[in-house]
């Protein structure tokens, strides 16, 4: 089926015109938001651009993914696509409709090539806005277009490459109209994974696989991934018991008790594996354990009857279980195993996810690895050992800006983002 690509050749064609490309953002951005003409007519006047600020400017933080749903799916289905509308939260008094965007050329559900990324965003909004290049901010009279900075909660995550995959995808179908691609865009992937799992378990995802090739959107600073780690969340439970702070020997402190367990759980990663460490892998590095959250008492008078720590954990090797047995070891170390201190994983034992590999076989492109998880862990693909399907992890922008106050990434990462993906499919196809 032939696609209306008029505006999707002219923003390749522009994005062709742009200088070379800009190193990632990782800094704070230049001072001043500004909205002269100029920046404005930059973004209008691109496709690509534009339909970046629209998604972007459509707040979608986690459970709230509705109305930037409606708009993608509603460009999909204005450019003849055919598009799904695969419902993971139905509505109701108390949800509001949640729902995964699954989108394909005429009657080929079942596509040879999957590109996907997700919708939802980290908590808080943060408006779109412009931002003068670092060249202009120093008192220059021109910039390169290509360094505009265009910034704002989900401009890179993931934003960037939902953008940038849809109008990839459109100029591949412009020059092959049998293209055998399909786009998946889901949601809640920041917040445990809701849409990538629910589509795993659909029929869209069958035994075998249909598809040959998957590629996940994600901020890797136009580079391929290698592999990223896996993941691992724990919550550290101390119970005690409750007495006037005058008299702590008639209670027992659940804060004196998980202290100890903490600091020795926060130092597991710089201990040899053989000493009982986290494990490492000369791919990934070492696995890191983050203390994210601890509280407890409720007074400062009274010896504390609770307290609690959220831990998170980036595994380098190993599997999930691995490292629980290893946690549980420390544990029991320092506590004599009496009791007094309990991992809870969430009562899953099959929770977490091991490490994750990608293929890097397209010439053309850097080599990384990360140390943050993506959706690729919750994608079960069923091949049973019928066929190897390729997984690449690839987009534009940069993670150290991802969920932070100065998201934002340029109009040149953007632009080359679209071209990668391009050359990606191409690879692929």
């Amino acid at each position: 089926m032939r696609i209306n690509h008029l505006w999707g050749i002219t923003a390749l064609a522009r994005a062709t015109l742009g200088s070379d490309l800009q190193q990632p953002l990782g800094g704070n951005l230049p001072p001043g938001t500004v909205h002269p003409s100029e920046f404005d007519t930059i973004i209008a006047s691109s496709p690509l651009l534009a339909f970046h600020r629209s998604i972007v400017e459509i707040p979608s933080v986690s459970g709230d993914e509705k109305n930037v749903g409606e708009f993608v799916l509603d460009f999909l289905s204005s450019h003849n696509f055919t598009v799904e509308k695969q419902i993971v939260v139905p509505e109701s008094d108390d949800n509001k409709e949640r729902f995964n965007i699954y989108a394909y050329v005429g009657e080929n559900r079942y596509p040879d090539v999957l590109l996907t990324s997700h919708i939802d965003t980290v908590p808080p909004f943060i408006p779109y806005s412009l931002h003068s290049p670092a060249s202009r901010s120093r008192g220059r009279s021109s910039f390169n277009r290509a360094d505009l900075i265009i910034a704002g909660r989900g401009t890179v995550d993931a934003k960037a490459s939902v953008a940038t995959i849809v109008f990839a995808a459109i100029e591949i179908l412009h020059e092959n109209p049998d293209a055998s691609i399909g786009l998946l865009f889901d949601v809640g992937e920041e917040k445990f994974g809701v849409g990538i799992k629910h589509f795993s378990d659909s029929d869209l995802n069958p035994t075998p696989p249909k598809f040959h090739t998957v590629i996940f959107g994600e901020p890797t600073e136009l580079s391929l991934v290698a592999g990223h780690k896996g993941s691992l969340g724990l919550k550290v439970i101390a119970k005690g018991k409750a007495a006037h702070s005058g008299y702590p020997w008639l209670g027992e402190s659940a804060i004196s008790a998980i202290l100890p367990v903490l600091t020795r759980l926060d130092n597991l990663e710089n201990v040899l594996p053989v000493d009982g460490g986290l494990l490492r892998s000369d791919k990934l590095g070492k696995s890191t354990l983050n203390i994210g959250q601890i509280y407890g008492g409720v007074a400062g008078n009274v010896v504390p009857a609770f307290a609690e720590a959220s831990v998170s954990v980036r595994l380098a090797a190993g599997t999930p279980d691995d490292t629980r047995k290893i946690l549980q070891r420390a544990v029991d170390e320092v506590t004599g195993s009496d009791g007094t201190v309990v991992l809870d994983f969430g009562g899953l034992k099959a929770g977490g996810a091991p490490p994750q590999y990608f293929d890097v076989d397209v010439d053309g492109f850097d080599v990384i690895t990360v140390n943050y998880g993506t959706d690729a862990a919750s994608l079960h693909i069923h091949d049973q050992g019928i066929q190897k399907v390729r997984r690449y992890l690839y987009g534009p922008g940069t993670i150290h800006v991802a969920h932070g106050d100065n998201e934002a990434i340029t109009v040149g990462e953007l632009e080359e983002a679209a071209r990668g993906y391009k050359r990606l499919i191409s690879a692929a196809l």
